[in-house]
């Protein structure tokens, strides 16, 4: 992954996914944002071993609301677990 993005500029980090939910999924972070730009249009869909890549910036307010959903899920879940004592007494 160095070689690859790191012919726009330099990185700071690079992080590979390790969860389940994140496998097949790595974040670039570049020194500076036009590097980072420069990376995306060149690499957004470049073939590397027989997958596509698609390059997007992280955009914290979808990372918030994707946190959000989760937590009003956990809510929405211990409701129904309520509900389903109360209707079971």
């Amino acid at each position: 992954m160095y070689d690859l993005f790191g012919k726009y500029g330099a990185i700071r980090q690079i992080r590979l996914g390790n969860r389940k939910d994140t496998k097949g999924t790595g974040f670039v972070v570049y020194e500076d944002i036009y590097d980072a730009k420069n990376a995306r249009e060149h690499l957004s869909g470049f073939n590397v071993k027989d997958r596509y890549l698609v390059v997007l910036y992280f955009q914290k307010g979808i990372s918030d609301k994707r946190k959000d959903l989760a937590k009003q899920k956990k809510e929405l879940d211990v409701l129904r677990a309520k509900l389903a004592e109360i209707s079971n007494s």
